[in-house]
């Protein structure tokens, strides 16, 4: 399923992620949710324009820019995803009758779980990136839509909180101790950040839903 990409129809998605098949799987739809998060962040602050904002023209076409490049990449991390997994399966497959067989067989599935938490990660910081850019416009931009926003920093940080557990199982699997243990400093920094801009970010919303 290493061909999916933004031009298959949501339809298309649904189907292919509920079925038996393992991809798409969690990955690629914690891929999708972030590219959601993004797109409602985008159209706050494209709805965010003209000569009432032009005090922060600058600030907004920054923030359009940026959603774009992070939309991009979240459709990369959905392809990687998915082909991630295809190598670990390949590796699962190769053969272990020999000492050296066993050998190359190890080290190619202790690759491929690597590959497969390098993913996620980068998932990890696609959240943190969008989730800075939402908070940046919270307090200017349209009220209006300032609920669209919300749900954007809601999508950042469920996309993040499914990513995390993607690189939980698979550092499951991961033998070098020393790898792991950064893998689980980095990401526990991540997640922790990300879940205090999404809390900073609800706050303003809410505050000027209220007024």
């Amino acid at each position: 399923m290493s061909e999916l990409s933004w031009n298959n129809s949501i339809g298309h998605f649904l189907k292919e992620a509920a079925s038996a098949a393992p991809t798409p799987g969690g990955g690629s739809v914690s891929a999708l949710a972030a590219a959601l998060g993004a797109a409602m962040t985008s159209m706050t602050a494209n709805l965010s324009q003209g000569e009432k904002y032009a005090h922060i023209h600058e600030k907004i076409t920054d923030v359009i820019s940026s959603m774009g490049r992070l939309s991009t990449h979240c459709e990369e991390l959905m392809v990687a995803d998915i082909q991630s997994f295809e190598q670990y399966m390949t590796a699962l497959r190769l053969p272990k009758e020999t000492d050296e067989e066993k050998r190359y067989r190890t080290h190619s599935l202790q690759t491929a779980v690597i590959a497969a938490i390098e993913v996620p990660m980068r998932l990890l910081e696609v959240c943190r990136d969008g989730l800075s850019q939402a908070y940046n416009i919270v307090e200017m931009s349209n009220k209006n839509v300032i609920s669209d926003l919300g749900i954007g920093a809601i999508l950042f940080e469920a996309a993040a909180q499914s990513a995390l557990l993607t690189v939980d199982i698979n550092l499951a699997s991961l033998k070098d101790l020393d790898v792991k243990y950064s893998y689980e400093t980095k990401t526990a920094a991540l997640i922790r950040e990300i879940g205090q801009i999404k809390e900073q970010t609800l706050l303003m919303v809410r505050s000027r839903i209220a007024n």
